[in-house]
């Protein structure tokens, strides 16, 4: 039964996941990339008190902070201010198709940084998936001229690249990290806010968003920012055999592919796939269990 339930858990959050970067594209032809994370932000701060105060949890907010304050800032300040504002940013310099295939190499940075960082040894088999994974990067990037390496938009591809060592570096802060992770994420976005508004008052003009850029926005921050995190801790807490459900996140990026083609018209180059296949057929080798070299 828990691993019916687990499946069920992680299923909901993977395909929750796959319809962000069609929501990404929609938000951003209403508005800034600042705006996007300032609002989307605000809702997933309180979708993640909401989640909180159902598990009787929103008590920990103010000791879990007063025990490491800036440890706390520098999370936020990384996830969601930067990380999201870098991405934002790419998605809107970059059609989704492509930033969010090289977003998804992000696993393999982890593990090259996880190294360097950490002093966790690289077996030959993490060797393979990074040469394969920033393969399959560089096919996408020039859609196919990997010889040229001429991009569409370097800034984009830089951006999107960059998101990856944001993201993978924002896991290994938090690595050792022993609160409660919905608490620790509630408390980045929390002091992640007066950032984000500040910057979005002082750079954008609020005036003239119409209805659909509110509801694209506020689907970002539920689904891509907040309760699907949760969804997902749930399902790798319920199943017995963890594989099974980090399995279910190559589905992901397929299922992205098919709904930006499908809703908003953008035209899947061939090499996407080939360098998304190279991608997700590095994370799998990276998966294997081997002795460590």
């Amino acid at each position: 039964m828990n691993d019916r339930l687990a499946i069920s858990y992680g299923l909901a959050a993977v395909l929750l996941w796959s319809t962000v970067a069609t929501a990404f594209k929609i938000t951003l032809s209403y508005m800034t990339p600042i705006q996007m994370l300032a609002a989307a932000s605000v809702v997933s701060a309180i979708s993640l008190a909401a989640v909180a105060g159902f598990q009787g949890k929103l008590h920990l907010l103010t000791s879990t902070f007063a025990k490491r304050p800036l440890y706390y800032l520098l999370l936020g300040l990384i996830n969601p201010l930067i990380y999201y504002l870098v991405l934002f940013k790419a998605y809107d310099l970059l059609p989704a198709s492509l930033a969010q295939p090289l977003n998804y190499s992000w696993a393999i940075t982890l593990t090259l940084m996880a190294a360097v960082f950490l002093g966790q040894k690289i077996r030959k088999q993490d060797w393979v998936a990074a040469a394969l994974g920033y393969a399959g990067v560089v096919v996408i990037a020039t859609k196919g001229d990997i010889f040229g390496l001429q991009f569409d938009s370097p800034l984009g591809v830089g951006l999107a690249l960059l998101s990856t060592v944001l993201w993978a570096g924002y896991w290994i802060l938090n690595a050792k990290n022993q609160a409660d992770p919905v608490i620790g994420l509630l408390l980045g976005f929390l002091l992640s806010l007066p950032f984000s508004i500040g910057l979005s008052l002082y750079s954008s003009d609020w005036s003239g968003i119409p209805w659909q850029g509110w509801a694209a926005v506020t689907y970002v921050g539920l689904f891509e920012m907040g309760i699907t995190f949760v969804l997902w801790l749930n399902a790798m807490k319920l199943a017995t055999n963890t594989a099974k459900i980090s399995n279910l996140i190559f589905i992901s990026p397929f299922i992205s592919l098919i709904l930006l083609s499908q809703i908003i018209g953008e035209q899947i180059h061939p090499t996407t796939l080939i360098g998304l296949v190279m991608i997700v057929v590095g994370l799998l080798i990276q998966q294997r269990k081997g002795k460590a070299k």
